[in-house]
């Protein structure tokens, strides 16, 4: 068993199943719907505990009432909070997400954690004593840039969820071992694939992967060009994907090689799309 710490994001999600995203003025029924938590570092630490192993979201969470809900989600799931803010009275960040019925495609509305930022002196040492794995996705970037700086003094590796470029990633980027990207991740003045290559590899990351959705994934690594082949499948529903493939990475690359753990964590991401909502494949898997 594995032990991870996912810092970032943690919201609630609200989630339905739509024929279609509904145009001005118009009210629609959807034909499903659920309620979870979510945001990127929460959904891979789902994933990563569902797989077998311990998960630690570092987050700011407060306690308003709507927080009972996040919490008993993620206790459902098997992962503990460590909460960066406990005494905060504002009701955390919450997404609507809108997925159409026929594509898999989804809209989501959500105002992240820029709210929410909290400063890097709220980290206890006491965390670093059982983790074997740090992944952070760019929510809260004082306190990603302490921990990756940590795990590198400690040499534990870290990942990066590069979903979109934000302010202060080139802080944290240089202290990690994996940088996986999807392919709207745009440093300051790349413009493409071959771009992004260059400037993290000038940042002295080691392992870099950029994802496509159903294409193939690129992968940088030793000097070397490659792409990792995804499963092709009929999708349900897309939201989480880029999420579940970072938790389900981040328990293969413990044990495999890269590129090995980028086709397994594919291969776990495309399952998860044929069902809707973030929860639901793990009742099958």
């Amino acid at each position: 068993m594995y032990r991870g710490l996912f810092v970032g994001l943690v919201t609630l999600d609200l989630v339905y199943l739509a024929p279609s995203v509904p145009e001005n003025n118009e009210k629609l029924v959807a034909a499903d719907y659920a309620i979870a938590s979510g945001g990127p570092a929460t959904n891979a630490a789902v994933t990563f505990a569902h797989l077998g192993n311990q998960a630690t979201v570092l987050g700011a969470v407060g306690r308003h009432p709507i927080t009972q809900l996040l919490r008993a989600d993620l206790e459902s799931c098997g992962v503990t909070i460590f909460d960066l803010d406990p005494n905060r009275t504002e009701p955390p960040p919450v997404s609507s997400i809108i997925v159409t019925q026929n594509t898999g495609d989804r809209a989501v509305i959500s105002i992240n954690a820029t709210k929410s930022q909290i400063a890097a002196d709220k980290i206890p040492p006491e965390l670093w004593e059982t983790v074997d794995i740090v992944l952070i996705d760019g929510h809260q970037m004082a306190a990603s840039e302490k921990i990756a700086r940590l795990a590198r003094d400690k040499n534990i590796p870290a990942i990066v969820d590069g979903g979109s470029w934000k302010p202060g990633f080139e802080k944290v980027l240089s202290f990690v071992d994996c940088a996986i990207c999807s392919a709207n991740f745009f440093p300051p003045n790349c413009q493409n694939s071959e771009d992004v290559f260059a400037y993290l590899s000038e940042l002295g990351i080691a392992n870099i992967a950029i994802t496509h959705g159903e294409k193939p994934i690129e992968y940088f690594r030793q000097g070397q060009r490659g792409t990792v082949a995804v499963p092709q499948i009929e999708p349900l529903d897309t939201l989480g994907a880029g999420d579940i493939f970072h938790g389900a990475f981040c328990f293969h690359i413990l044990q495999q090689d890269f590129t090995t753990a980028l086709a397994e964590a594919a291969r776990v991401a495309a399952y998860a799309c044929q069902f809707f909502g973030s929860r639901r494949w793990m009742q099958e898997l």
